[in-house]
């Protein structure tokens, strides 16, 4: 392997270990925008929400509980429990590393501070591929409320993810 390969790889890795963390990050603070907004949703939105979702649970406890019914093992409390939080999280720490390496070689993905990416994330995940994999039920059932949180949480992923690499990113050139 030549330096230069190295290095590109080295980089690469180290651009998306930035991002991993970034997007740990961004996941926590998320969550905390995210249970302020559904605790101050009246009580007939948050049951219409909980009514619809598979199990009632979100769909990162849907996931590990299907991961634990495949595997002949139970999840108890099915929610919230520590596997769906380990889902949830790697829900963000895996595009916060793709977007830790992206962001060099396509810089339009940067639009907005990472809120572009945000948006692509609620859009992909939670609008589509949540529904049509069972995690969640399809979008038209939930209150727009909902939409309008998951949009918001979203695009507050996207920004304060960015944000942390953009300090990364200023810490490691010094």
């Amino acid at each position: 392997m030549h330096m230069e390969e190295r290095t590109e790889r080295n980089s690469m890795m180290g651009d998306a270990l930035k991002g991993a963390v970034a997007g740990a990050l961004a996941v926590w603070v998320m969550d905390r925008f995210d249970w302020f907004d559904y605790h101050r949703e009246d009580a007939e939105t948050r049951e219409r929400t909980n009514e619809v979702r598979p199990g009632g649970m979100d769909p990162a406890h849907v996931a590990a509980n299907k991961v634990a019914e495949a595997t002949g093992r139970e999840m108890t409390p099915t929610d919230p429990h520590p596997a769906g939080q380990l889902v949830h999280y790697s829900l963000g720490i895996g595009p916060g590393a793709l977007y830790g390496v992206l962001r060099h070689h396509y810089p339009v993905i940067k639009t907005g501070r990472g809120a572009l990416y945000g948006l692509g994330l609620f859009i992909g995940q939670d609008e589509a591929l949540n529904s049509l994999t069972g995690l969640a039920a399809k979008p038209q059932e939930y209150p727009w409320q909902d939409h309008a949180r998951g949009l918001k949480q979203h695009l507050i992923y996207g920004l304060v993810m960015d944000s942390v690499l953009r300090v990364f990113d200023r810490a490691t050139k010094k």
